[in-house]
């Protein structure tokens, strides 16, 4: 396959070096590159599978308006963008392409998300999140973090009103992103921990996000569609 990917950073560089890994062709943008979504064309996209966003909040909004509206292919890992959600499922349902966007792209976390759901389930509980990432993470609380608070307050029972979930966010050196939930009684505590040693987990997931992406159409929860990876 051919992709794009958007962002020379480490998480994008990374999703370049791991789709060559697999075979396919790869090129690259940077922010000066892709100005204002400037290179987004029909001319550069033309042959392309998929467009890999690992940029910055606006900028990413910029390039999913600019793919899709070309009926375009477009996994987006950038966070901070949320508020303008339905606007992009629009876009991709209008001009027939394809967006697949996700808080977090690794395995393993959608797996915390998952655990997270059913310890939210437990009645009784005052529930937390302490996220950790490294100094140049431009959101907090990160995507992640608010991800699971949506899913504790879906998942806890209705009997009695439920305490807010409160968020702790830190930004140290280079931390690659360690997300904690914890659920405490008046009896004990439970403890879901997911800790990222490197970021090749959430680069891994993009790129085996845009294999799937690039034969299917529309607006698609990575959450909803991992486990067919």
């Amino acid at each position: 396959m051919n992709f794009l990917v958007l962002g020379k950073g480490k998480t994008g560089s990374l999703v370049a070096e791991i789709a060559g890994e697999r075979g396919h062709k790869v090129r690259s943008f940077d922010i000066n590159e892709n100005l204002h979504a400037s290179a987004l064309t029909a001319a550069n996209l033309a042959g392309v599978d998929a467009v890999v966003d690992f940029t910055a909040p606006q900028a990413a909004l910029e390039n999913m308006r600019a793919v899709l509206a070309l009926g375009g292919n477009i996994v987006v890992g950038t966070t901070g963008w949320y508020e303008s959600l339905d606007e992009m499922k629009s876009l991709a349902r209008q001009y027939g392409g394809a967006l697949l966007y996700g808080t977090n792209f690794s395995i393993g976390v959608q797996k915390l998300f998952r655990l997270t759901a059913s310890l939210a389930e437990l009645d009784g509980y005052t529930f937390s999140i302490d996220e950790t990432h490294h100094v140049s993470k431009l959101d907090a609380p990160s995507g992640t973090a608010i991800t699971l608070r949506e899913i504790i307050e879906a998942a806890r029972p209705k009997t009695v009103p439920s305490p807010e979930v409160f968020i702790a966010s830190h930004r140290v050196g280079d931390a690659k992103g360690e997300h904690i939930v914890t659920a405490v009684s008046e009896t004990d505590t439970l403890v879901v921990r997911h800790e990222a040693h490197s970021r090749r987990g959430f680069a891994l997931g993009a790129v085996r996000g845009a294999e799937w992406l690039a034969h299917h159409s529309g607006p698609h929860d990575f959450r909803d569609i991992f486990d067919q990876l």
